[in-house]
């Protein structure tokens, strides 16, 4: 077979339903291949950033590697920040660029370019991947499509690049398949920090678990919500980690961070022993204060990234492990119950004291908290939740109530506007169900070329647009911090009618702007369950995402009632 076929069969045998790709001349052979040698659907999408960020909708849904293609160049570069986003978020993913045949490459040459359109999309996307590779001898094809998707797998799972000349896809090369399966999890010896914590545990009265996104890129859930239901211990969880335990699990706390549930970072605050799993305790978690943060409390901390731990939050016990290794060998070990009924009696006295819909009390209009909690009650069928990024993806995060089923996916690390359709059309591929995207005007804006896909391929996406009429989150930023000149975010910016264009599209689309109508255009929206449809949900622009860590102080004092004493820089 020639290289084309062989990577065409490749990512069929890998499991791989779906691939994400904008047609471009250097990666016809491989489309064609994958189209006549497999049964694997090539998508085709409207820009290669809206392939790239679908299949890390694909990835995050399955486990397994999301796989876009784009040629070379501008192609190629445009997949650049769905990259970065996959290797910020631990989402698995192979990206295959086309490349200009060898004998047009420039080489040594002082030159800039050669063939038209030749880039070395290799060295730009290296700080961004595990493994970028261009491959210039067919022989070697195989073992690099065989490193690419055991590499994306492997340990803290990420993206890999693979750059593949036009002659190399035509070349004639031998069937050097590897059988494909997930890498082998080596153990690693926990008994000893288990046994440390269970002595930590056995003197806390006030102890909490942190879950951050590594649970779910680490295939660790399940066994995770064992452990929880086995030791009686709350868990907050971080943006990433918003959906590893049901709305409903009575040991669920809620969000933690810079715009985290008051009654969740207060309890950070009081907590006495903390487990850190999968969360990396960057600054949107701790606050700028991580001294306050660690404070007297013992931090027990795994990650599968020994560089994540003490790192910025020093003095923690900490273990290098794979999440689903150590919560396998924890399950297989005697565990003591933890002694906190009245921490949790507390903590759920918090939660009433400071509910979320409270926080934007005095808003005319629609209160965006009070909508998303509508919002999960009409999407109780939907496999998935994906926000955008924005105050619209905090208030999502503060205020859906998933099901034990449901995901939430978004930008955390890069935190891209524009993620939230094309990985939405990547997620309702993989569950072949409901998907509901959660956006801004402004971020909706980006990528809004793939409703196109949607009607096409006739995906039941429920799209909700919060229209503020302007970049809220730095247009709150300007009012912190530069008194209110709103430059760029209300000053300078506009947003069309997205109603009209929906409808353009052939999507039924609806407007909303009164509290009083809101559960009647969710029911309208919700009615046909297999169709795609678009809501505008219009909120006051001033509407702020409260309650904010109060930049510069302890992470349980949050704005609006305390403002912040330093200038924030994330």
């Amino acid at each position: 077979m020639n290289g084309a076929e062989y990577i065409a069969r490749e990512i069929e045998r890998r499991g791989v339903t779906h691939v994400f790709e904008l047609v471009g001349g250097m990666i016809t052979f491989m489309i064609d291949a994958l189209h006549e040698r497999t049964a694997v659907k090539v998508v085709s999408m409207h820009h290669e950033q809206g392939a790239g960020f679908a299949a890390e909708g694909f990835g995050r849904m399955t486990g397994i590697p999301g796989v876009a293609m784009a040629t070379s160049g501008p192609g190629a570069t445009n997949l650049l920040t769905a990259i970065g986003s996959c290797f910020f978020d631990s989402t698995p993913a192979v990206f295959i660029t086309g490349q200009v045949n060898r004998a047009e490459m420039k080489g040594s040459r002082a030159i800039r370019q050669l063939g038209f359109q030749e880039t070395d999309i290799v060295s730009m996307a290296k700080p961004v991947t595990k493994m970028a590779e261009l491959v210039l001898d067919p022989a070697h094809l195989p073992s690099a499509v065989d490193r690419a998707f055991t590499v994306a797998m492997r340990g803290r799972p990420g993206p890999v690049l693979l750059d593949v000349p036009m002659d190399v896809q035509r070349a004639t090369v031998l069937d050097g398949s590897a059988p494909g399966a997930r890498p082998h999890r080596t153990d690693v010896a926990v008994d000893d920090f288990w046994a440390r914590f269970q002595q930590a545990l056995a003197r806390s009265r006030r102890p909490l678990i942190l879950a951050g996104g590594g649970m779910r890129s680490g295939l660790a859930v399940h066994p995770f919500r064992r452990l929880v239901s086995r030791l009686g211990v709350p868990v907050v969880h971080s943006l990433m980690g918003v959906d590893v335990l049901a709305a409903d699990d009575p040991m669920r706390v809620g969000l933690i961070g810079s715009y985290g549930n008051r009654w969740a970072n207060v309890a950070i605050s009081e907590s006495d022993l903390l487990l850190v799993l999968g969360s990396r305790l960057d600054v949107r978690q701790t606050g700028s204060d991580t001294n306050e943060f660690k404070g007297s409390r013992a931090i027990f901390h795994v990650d599968c990234e020994a560089g994540e731990m003490n790192n910025r939050v020093t003095g923690c016990t900490a273990l290098t492990s794979e999440l689903l290794t150590f919560l396998e060998r924890v399950l297989d070990m005697p565990t003591d119950v933890a002694r906190c009924d009245e921490w949790v009696r507390h903590l759920a006295a918090l939660k009433s004291q400071w509910p979320d819909t409270h926080e934007l009390r005095d808003l005319e209009g629609i209160n965006p908290n009070d909508l998303m909690h509508r919002l999960s009650s009409v999407a109780v069928d939907a496999a998935a939740f994906v926000a955008d990024v924005g105050q619209h993806q905090q208030w999502a995060a503060q205020s859906l109530r998933l099901g034990a089923h449901q995901r939430f996916l978004t930008s955390g690390g890069m935190g891209a506007m524009g993620f939230a359709l094309p990985a939405a059309i990547g997620a309702a591929l993989a569950s072949d169900r409901q998907v509901v995207v959660i956006a801004g005007d402004g971020g909706f804006q980006l990528n809004m070329q793939e409703l196109q896909t949607i009607v096409r391929l006739g995906l039941p996406i429920k799209m909700v647009v919060i229209d503020n009429a302007c970049h809220g989150m730095v247009r709150q930023f300007q009012q912190s911090y530069f008194k209110g000149r709103y430059h760029s975010t209300m000053w300078g910016y506009s947003a069309p009618d997205f109603e009209r264009i929906a409808r353009a599209y052939g999507i039924a689309a609806g407007t909303v702007g009164e509290p009083g109508g809101i559960d009647e255009a969710l029911a309208t929206c919700f009615r046909d369950p297999r169709a795609p449809s678009l809501l505008v949900a219009k909120i006051d622009p001033l509407a702020n995402a409260y309650p904010k860590l109060a930049f510069g102080r302890p992470i349980s004092q949050m704005e609006p009632q305390v403002r912040s004493i330093e200038m924030e820089g994330t």
